[in-house]
């Protein structure tokens, strides 16, 4: 039987079909989750193809700082994070997030926002008026230092995002009309159609390339920034990366740079140190909505591993303001779930705004345009920090969990349940969380389970009744293993 064939046969019992409970929309329901399917196999191969054609080249990879594969990246946007939405109320929560394990800070842009087309009532952050400003509602550039140097007093790193391929309609650089992309009436346009609020910026012209190089060693040299976050970077030339970070260097040779982009091998050649891992979240989507089974997250891991250079860093996330929260999309349960795999895999965790504390405020589109603070004490909810607290200060202790080899393990309910090994030359671990809603029970292929013991996180039971291989998790379960080890 083929692989779609089998997918189909399993889509019958998935997690769907027990709300429909007549035969014939079963039938019908089946039938759409099978096109679906095909289509989502369609594309891994067109998609894997296409980036292994394109990016065949890059053998090697940037050399990151050590200390960034065991770091935890923590997302604020500014004005959402406080009710007060300002940088003084991320100083006054600095203690909170070290004591969470968190050590780089990524702010989402902090310049003034503009005016002229923007998007809701307050609008997008992306839609920036002047690169070399602080937006006055985020508070003063002592404020923004004040920060910098409260953080950096706690061993915390912050990295300012960079939103380069583009401005508001009424930015400083309009005085400059040949900064930007033009249609061929000589009108300005966005770079993308659908971004009514910006303007794109045109690359060509190497006067651009300067002011966006200068504009990024102002912020480094003048504030001590430890880094950029560049939003849609594939939107920008390559080779403007690689020589935007030679300058940079110069100044800070421990500077990390994150690029908001997947599957292009070519970034991290020499310009970025970590990408999103995009196609794996998509896939995590597909997988805890019902529509393909858990081990399609194995699959698109090695889709990905296989595109790039062995040392190349992903971020690993759930959640981000450029997704619905995933306590939308995956329940309470489901989002634990998926962010202990996203501190368990390999690559660099990310935490997003409040999502430690169960937080659900949107701030995706359209929320990004308008105020929507977190809400910071929800209830209804596990202890959410302490668990998130714990499973940080293992993976900061364990070299296997941020610097080890992953092993993927097959497992008879392989529909529902991703197995995997972290390990290196002292420690293994043995991860396998249940993706479904529904308890299953089944075993692992595990040549050898002597030394295993069950990982106790606080907050969570610590009951666990099977033994290995044997395993029985409640919907959206997990569980963590270790024993000494030799290679």
């Amino acid at each position: 039987m083929d692989t779609t064939a089998y997918l189909c046969q399993w889509t019958a019992f998935g997690p769907f079909d027990r709300l429909i409970l007549n035969p014939t929309n079963t039938m019908k329901l089946t039938l759409i989750k099978c096109l679906l399917i095909t289509v989502f196999i369609g594309w891994l191969a067109i998609y894997s193809t296409a980036v292994s054609a394109a990016d065949s080249s890059i053998s090697s990879t940037h050399k990151s700082p050590d200390w960034l594969r065991s770091s935890v990246v923590y997302e604020i946007f500014p004005r959402d994070f406080s009710q007060e939405g300002n940088l003084n109320a991320i100083t006054a929560r600095l203690d909170e997030l070290n004591d969470l394990g968190v050590n780089i800070l990524w702010l989402m842009p902090i310049h003034p926002i503009g005016e002229k087309m923007k998007k809701g009532s307050v609008g997008s952050p992306y839609a920036v008026r002047d690169f070399y400003a602080i937006n006055p509602d985020y508070g003063t550039t002592n404020d923004f230092k004040h920060l910098i140097e409260e953080a950096h007093k706690r061993d915390m790193k912050v990295i300012m995002e960079i939103v380069a391929g583009q401005t508001a309609w009424d930015s400083v650089l309009m005085a400059h009309p040949d900064f930007f992309l033009q249609d061929t009436n000589g009108v300005i346009i966005p770079p993308d159609p659908a971004w009514t609020d910006v303007a794109g910026l045109n690359y060509a012209n190497p006067d651009v390339r300067q002011y966006m190089i200068e504009m990024m060693k102002y912020w480094l040299e003048d504030y001590g920034v430890d880094g950029f976050r560049c939003d849609v970077s594939p939107t920008v030339p390559v080779d403007f990366w690689e020589a935007a970070r030679a300058e940079l260097e110069k100044i800070n040779p421990q500077i990390i740079i994150l690029a908001d982009a997947g599957a292009k091998p070519a970034l991290l050649d020499k310009a970025f140190d970590v990408d999103s891992s995009w196609a794996l979240v998509s896939t995590l989507d597909t997988v805890m909505s019902g529509v393909v089974p858990a081990y399609f997250m194995k699959d698109s891991w090695e889709h990905t591993y296989q595109q790039f250079p062995k040392d190349a860093l992903h971020l690993r996330f759930s959640d981000s303001h450029e997704e619905i929260r995933a306590f939308a999309r995956y329940g309470l349960n489901g989002a634990l779930a998926a962010q202990v795999l996203m501190l368990t895999l390999d690559g660099v965790p990310l935490f997003y705004n409040g999502m430690e504390v169960g937080d659900t405020t949107e701030s995706a589109d359209p929320a990004l345009f308008e105020k929507m603070p977190v809400f910071w004490h929800p209830s209804g909810r596990p202890p959410l920090r302490d668990i998130y607290r714990n499973l940080i200060k293992l993976r900061k202790q364990s070299p296997a969990l941020y610097n080890g080899d992953v092993v993927w393990l097959e497992n008879t309910a392989s529909g529902e349940i991703i197995s995997f090994l972290r390990q290196d030359e002292k420690d293994q671990f043995l991860v396998m969380i249940n993706l479904s809603s529904r308890r299953v029970a089944g075993s692992v292929e595990l040549p050898n389970r002597d030394g295993f013991e069950p990982v106790n996180i606080s907050g969570m039971s610590e009951s666990v009744d099977t033994t290995l291989p044997d395993f029985s998790l409640n919907g959206y379960g997990w569980q963590i293993y270790h024993r000494p080890f030799s290679k």
